[in-house]
């Protein structure tokens, strides 16, 4: 029966190949804005490392002056960042299973490979738990381990991309690199690796790529590399050196620990506000006692990672959608409407009103499934010259991030699109299957 009325609605279609296709260009362009909305907010909301976010904190202070909140508009939030003091003391009480302080800097890279001009990467001056934490994933060796960190060890950790481009991808493992003045002995190489977004750092953009090294957080102080991320003060800081900045009430490190049960983290969270305490002590943090702990989901929700506005955006994309959908039950109306002869030819010669129904929605399924591969490849097109657009963008990797389409995204299309051709159908196939065939008999 399905393939009869199949047969019935490619007739049909073909009986009126400019109506169907402007239906099927009607679903298909409601269909492609859907497509790449969802696809970017998609990209936005998901979590980058689900298995553990319940398991991971980061963790805020309230260091910031008592006179006035850290941010006007939203009074009850501390600080995303923490001070040098703060993050030292964190991370060497030990009062995490796991914890890691860290933040973005950057140094010259000279390649011994012929061929390879010098460049200035990324670099991530992180503890060595970073790596366990995030689960981030070595195609060669390891990182280092609490020894390097405090030497510190001259030992870095390369990304996929720096080791293809410095050593041309092979095990560099043992191999030394040029950072800065600074050589240092390779002792793990990671997998292509870009969690979006980038949830352990949100203070460069939430999808920018992650680091191209890794070194020990003691290199920082060591060296004095520089801060490529935010640094925030709320009063003058007296002094010029690199320790005045490291004993500065400015906020400018990450700070993460891993908790993996709840007692973990009520645990964690006595001993933070207890530290605090212990500083409103020496006059310092006295701000009400406001120091918190966020798990991944929360964290993406506190950087506002999908933006009121992204959520607006699926609205507009469904409600255009809709108005779509709206000129295609017209369109269906007039199509059906005007072939209702043979609709009541077959009525008279035996088919019931669910059998017309049936092949009416069957012809209305078809159109929307074309319309949804219709939009896809419009999607896909338009997701194309997003990347265009950007590419030239200091941060136009992102994009490339957030606009492919993946198999999720392809089979809510289709599935949408179907739903779209069905409920645009289902009055004029209802309409058509209730009209009297003696009327449209009598006129032939």
């Amino acid at each position: 029966m399905f393939a009869y009325d199949l047969r019935l609605a490619l007739d049909s279609m073909k009986r009126h190949p400019g109506l169907s296709a402007l239906m099927v260009l009607a679903i298909a362009l409601g269909i492609a804005v859907c497509t790449v909305t969802f696809t970017i907010y998609h990209a936005m909301a998901t979590n980058p490392i689900p298995h553990k976010s319940d398991q991971l904190y980061a963790v805020t202070l309230d260091t910031w002056s008592a006179e006035r909140p850290y941010d006007d508009e939203k009074p009850d939030l501390a600080p995303q960042l923490l001070t040098y003091r703060d993050a030292m003391y964190l991370h060497g009480a030990k009062a995490a299973p796991r914890s890691v302080v860290m933040y973005k800097s950057g140094a010259l890279i000279v390649p011994e490979r012929n061929g390879v001009k010098p460049f200035n990467p990324e670099l991530r001056v992180t503890s060595h738990e970073f790596f366990l934490m995030f689960d981030v994933p070595f195609q060669y060796g390891q990182g280092w381990d609490a020894a390097a960190d405090e030497g510190p060890q001259p030992v870095v950790v390369l990304d996929h991309e720096t080791n293809e481009k410095v050593f041309g991808g092979t095990n560099s493992v043992g191999q030394t690199i040029k950072l800065g003045k600074v050589e240092y002995r390779v002792v793990g190489v990671l997998k292509p690796w870009a969690p979006s977004p980038k949830f352990f750092d949100l203070n460069n953009g939430s999808f920018e790529d992650a680091e191209h090294a890794y070194v020990p957080y003691g290199w920082g102080k060591t060296l004095e590399l520089p801060v490529y991320g935010n640094t925030n003060c709320w009063k003058p800081e007296a002094g010029e050196t690199y320790q005045d900045f490291l004993n500065s009430e400015c906020v400018w490190l990450q700070f993460w620990a891993e908790l993996p049960t709840a007692a973990d983290r009520d645990k964690y969270q006595a001993f933070v506000d207890n530290y605090a305490r212990s500083q409103k002590a020496q006059g310092r943090m006295q701000r009400p006692l406001n120091n918190r702990l966020y798990d991944v989901e929360q964290w993406l929700d506190r950087n506002e990672v999908v933006q009121r506005d992204n959520r607006v955006l699926i609205g507009i994309a469904l409600m255009f959608l809709g108005v779509c959908l709206v000129n295609v039950v017209g369109l269906l109306l007039a199509k059906f409407l005007n072939a209702a002869p043979l609709t009541g030819l077959r009525r008279a010669l035996g088919a019931s009103r669910r059998d017309i129904v049936r092949q009416h929605m069957t012809e209305v399924l078809l159109l929307g499934l074309a319309g949804g591969v219709l939009g896809l490849l419009l999607a896909v097109g338009g997701l194309a010259g997003i990347r265009a657009i950007y590419s030239s963008d200091f941060n136009g990797s992102s994009y490339e991030r957030l606009t492919q389409i993946d198999p999720v995204i392809v089979l809510v299309t289709l599935a949408l699109a179907l739903l779209a051709g069905a409920i645009a159908g289902l009055y004029p196939s209802w309409r058509i299957g209730r009209t009297a065939p003696a009327v449209y008999l009598k006129t032939q």
